[in-house]
């Protein structure tokens, strides 16, 4: 058995929404990563579980309403996570809805938001490599696509 997380990195201009992830997080507390959580099984709409995970999530973490935003599939990962549960992890962006500020409406799982580019993520000292490596490609992703 195993998890199927989403994760959303919002863009706006050269910079994506990431988040600092709080400390009582059973996996990657206090870590940077996008916006995101687990698919559930009582989904309202099946056909399209990952991308209603990713705006459930947005919603819930950050207090971003991504109706009508179209997302763009990034990558998807396999890893175990902290407790070795295996996790398959599928990464989404979008562009932040004109208007919206993104604000830690979740504070137990949300520690912080951040706008950072890739460069600054990949410096900064709470940004794993996996969370670097995401960014890179959300913005070749937003080239290419």
């Amino acid at each position: 058995m195993f998890v199927v997380n989403v994760e959303v990195y919002l863009r706006r201009g050269d910079r994506c929404l990431l988040i600092r992830r709080g400390e009582g997080m059973s996996n990657a507390a206090g870590l940077l990563a996008g916006v995101g959580g687990k698919a559930e099984p009582d989904s309202v709409n099946r056909d399209d579980i990952l991308e209603e995970t990713a705006r459930r999530e947005v919603a819930e973490e950050v207090g971003v309403d991504l109706t009508g935003v179209p997302l763009s599939y990034v990558e998807s990962v396999f890893f175990p996570a902290d407790d070795g549960v295996p996790v398959i992890n599928v990464v989404f962006t979008g562009e932040l809805p004109p208007g919206a500020e993104p604000r830690a409406a979740s504070p137990d799982e949300v520690a912080e938001v951040l706008w950072l580019g890739p460069d600054e993520a990949a410096n900064h000292p709470k940004c794993p490599a996996w969370t670097a490596r995401s960014l890179l490609k959300v913005f070749e992703t937003h080239i290419d696509g």
